[in-house]
């Protein structure tokens, strides 16, 4: 059964889904700016996996959401 998530838990799955971003906007930035076509499908390639990771982080708030206490304990 799912417990709720701590404080310090929604912490650091907010803090890696900034993360997550920011590694996402700095390969969008490498591929638009790069001439070498290998270099820009392997970024654009860690694009999609970091999209994934937010996705993952993103649905495992969302599992737990339901479970959540109301009011601050």
């Amino acid at each position: 059964m799912l417990q709720p998530l701590t404080a310090k838990e929604l912490e650091y799955i907010a803090d890696s889904m900034s993360n997550e971003d920011l590694l996402m906007k700095q390969c969008a930035a490498f591929v638009s700016t790069s001439s070498n076509q290998a270099l820009k499908q392997l970024h654009t390639q860690m694009i999609h996996t970091h999209q994934q990771h937010y996705q993952t982080l993103m649905s495992s708030i969302q599992q737990h959401q339901s479970i959540a206490p109301t009011q601050p304990q």
